[in-house]
């Protein structure tokens, strides 16, 4: 009889064991899976973020109807339009330096804030929402505001730039950085105050140059936002008939 128990003690144990180790591999196969899954969707993701100009974002906002999204530099878009408000891929400051520790790793540039339903958040690049954004949440930007080291300046209904720390006399024609000729001219915001990029309005069409007047971006747009996509994209949000807009390089090209 004891040897009887004996027996069926060791069968229910080897029984047991050979469950156990069986579980183990079926959780060690799925977490494989997962694994394998998660680098499937990172390794597609990376070969639909084509570099063709490294002077720009890999995402870059794109209007389709009523909504924004994000089109890879072949016009593929990667995330799909359904936000309101959507803005390149950039620091945001607010949340660098958030009380709550454990959302700073959002303020990256690795992800992008956008808008739905009145409502805020933070994207990655495969569009996934990461976080919504709670005022508790924000912090206080510690950037230091760069002053700008040229302005414009209108002289006879005209526009111009000066170097403000040299400008004196506007009799003077050489203390002009760009002699007045312009309709409009205004200095987009950016990283480098030495060399900026200028908005600027000619014969009613507008276009961009640099601070040597030489042209960047032709004439030819009814529009050029003044706005931070120079500063954060190096591009320019244009519109061809003041109602429709895109955003274009530095070389003009479109996306």
């Amino acid at each position: 009889m004891k040897k009887s128990i004996i027996v069926l003690c060791v069968i229910i144990s080897g029984a047991m064991f050979s469950q156990m180790k069986s579980g183990k591999k079926s959780a060690v196969k799925n977490a494989q899976k997962i694994s394998a899954k998660k680098m499937g969707a990172t390794s597609k993701l990376n070969q639909e973020l084509v570099v063709l100009n490294e002077e720009v974002p890999v995402l870059i906002p794109k209007k389709k109807g009523d909504n924004f999204g994000y089109i890879n530099q072949k016009g593929k878009f990667i995330v799909q339009p359904e936000y309101h408000i959507a803005v390149f891929f950039a620091e945001d400051c607010n949340l660098l330096n958030s009380p709550n520790l454990s959302v700073r790793k959002f303020g990256t540039k690795d992800y992008a804030t956008v808008e739905k339903d009145l409502v805020s958040y933070r994207i990655n690049k495969s569009g996934k929402r990461v976080y919504q954004y709670k005022t508790a949440d924000i912090g206080m930007c510690k950037n230091e505001f760069k002053q700008q080291q040229y302005q414009a300046y209108i002289m006879n209904g005209f526009y111009g730039i000066i170097n403000k720390s040299t400008f004196v006399n506007e009799y003077d024609y050489k203390q002009f950085q760009i002699y007045p000729q312009y309709q409009y001219l205004h200095i987009m915001e950016g990283d480098d105050v030495s060399n900026p990029m200028i908005v600027a309005s000619q014969n009613d069409l507008f276009g961009v140059i640099d601070i040597h007047d030489n042209v960047i971006i032709p004439f030819e747009y009814q529009d050029i936002k003044r706005n931070f996509s120079w500063k954060l994209g190096k591009m320019f949000e244009v519109s061809k008939d003041g109602k429709s807009y895109f955003y274009i390089d530095s070389h003009n090209q479109a996306y």
